[in-house]
């Protein structure tokens, strides 16, 4: 895969509320996701255009972050961008210094959960009835720093 990973900047706001579209019933519009920057760590992945077709939203507090969205354009998902978007996502969490990274998911969400504990993430509780169209609850899952090394890259 020819994508790259790089910071979230305003040329990719129209790109991600795309993403957002093709993505969530709820989505994020432009001007919502251009409240994000430089708020934490917001990654995207580019195609070889330089077209966004990825991205991960990691909202910062001290040293805790909080993900806001992982999203991928359906064309390119079961690709590993996701993966990459997440693996990059651990080390610039490393290199600030971040105690935490947390998350939520869809309890349905299986292919979510499986790439997010493959990333590192564990189960630390549930949300009741946390989303909504449907109502579902949500897993709480957590990547620690502490334990990053022992998780594959």
């Amino acid at each position: 895969m020819s994508d790259r990973i790089v910071p979230m900047e305003e040329k990719h706001l129209a790109g991600l509320a795309e993403i957002e579209r093709a993505c969530f019933h709820t989505p994020w519009s432009e001007n919502a996701l251009r409240e994000e920057l430089d708020k934490g760590i917001f990654l995207v992945a580019v195609d070889a255009q330089d077209m966004p077709i990825g991205y991960v939203g990691c909202q910062t507090v001290l040293d805790e972050g909080y993900i806001t969205n992982v999203a991928v354009l359906p064309a390119f998902r079961r690709c590993g961008v996701a993966r990459r978007l997440l693996q990059r996502l651990a080390q610039r969490a490393e290199a600030q210094a971040l105690s935490f990274v947390t998350l939520e998911v869809r309890a349905s969400n299986a292919p979510a959960i499986a790439l997010y504990t493959k990333a590192g993430y564990v189960p630390v509780g549930k949300r009741k009835n946390f989303y909504r169209a449907p109502t579902e609850d949500a897993v709480l899952m957590t990547w620690n720093r502490a334990s990053a090394g022992t998780q594959e890259a």
